[in-house]
């Protein structure tokens, strides 16, 4: 039969068909048919020392590489810095800068996957971390990434009502005077002795649900409910030892972000590597 241009109403028809099987795909990613529950394993803090030691050791092994896509985080920093100036919300710089706690698993997916080339003896390259958009829960990363990235916002949005009830409305008019209202005077204090525990549960949520979550999607069929719950069961079994992974990444964040933010170029691909690595203790092979 010969071919025709076609009409609208075909047009239609076809998007709607095409959009259908690609939606089907995502929530077949989504779910865990079929897919058993990993087993979790006890770790310690060797466990811990030896994820770091391997994350430093993907980090020089690929340094050119994961330098260019390192410089991607303090870039990200800064503009979110210079968003928070420009705006006159001083208040906001320092719930920004945390929140990388919040983003920074999702964001360190393709550090997972060169982790995972090298340590099979791949090639790893930092093109090679592009690799994770053709992974088969692909969907089910996107949308975890997702969930992160809204738990970001609601604290942002947490902190700015914090700072409102305790030293606002008025925004501060220089960062030395926002600095000095903060650490001397009692509403400030007041902002500090909020801030710092309501800031703890979102972390605390980010870490349960994602300190394996992320690297058990590229690694295996999982869908995305095994993937979050096997991650909060390697958090439940371990909660001192994951709890100390929680303050490693706030200190390397922090030292990271000290020398204006350049520090993250390094101290997010070593987490992400030892990410990777931490993983791969925390959760018995399939």
């Amino acid at each position: 039969m010969a071919k025709t241009i076609g009409n609208p109403l075909s047009w239609g028809a076809q998007f709607l068909g095409h959009a259908g099987h690609d939606i089907g795909a995502v929530a077949r990613e989504l779910g865990s048919e079929g897919a058993a529950m990993p087993s979790v394993r006890r770790i310690g803090t060797a466990d811990l020392r030896a994820a770091l030691r391997l994350g430093f050791a993907d980090f020089a092994a690929l340094r050119s590489d994961v330098l260019v896509a390192g410089l991607l985080y303090p870039v990200i920093g800064a503009c979110l810095i210079w968003a928070a100036f420009h705006r006159s919300l001083l208040p906001l710089v320092f719930p920004l800068l945390s929140g990388f706690a919040l983003i920074g698993p999702a964001a360190a997916v393709g550090l997972y996957e060169m982790s995972r080339r090298r340590e099979a003896g791949q090639s790893a390259g930092w093109s090679d971390g592009f690799a994770v958009l053709g992974a088969p829960r692909f969907g089910a990363i996107l949308v975890l990434a997702l969930a992160h990235f809204v738990v970001f916002l609601l604290w942002i949005v947490t902190a700015h009502g914090i700072y409102l009830v305790t030293m606002g409305p008025e925004m501060p008019g220089t960062a030395a005077a926002f600095l000095s209202d903060a650490l001397t005077t009692g509403p400030g204090w007041t902002m500090i002795a909020l801030g710092i525990p309501v800031g703890f549960v979102f972390a605390a949520l980010v870490l349960a649900t994602s300190v394996v979550s992320f690297p058990l999607l590229i690694d295996r069929g999982v869908g995305l409910p095994v993937a979050v719950v096997t991650s909060v069961r390697v958090a439940r079994e371990n909660p001192v030892t994951i709890a100390l992974w929680g303050v490693i990444v706030a200190v390397f964040l922090a030292a990271g972000s000290a020398v204006f933010l350049l520090g993250l170029a390094v101290t997010m691909p070593i987490l992400g590597h030892a990410t990777w690595h931490l993983y791969r203790r925390a959760v018995a092979p399939g």
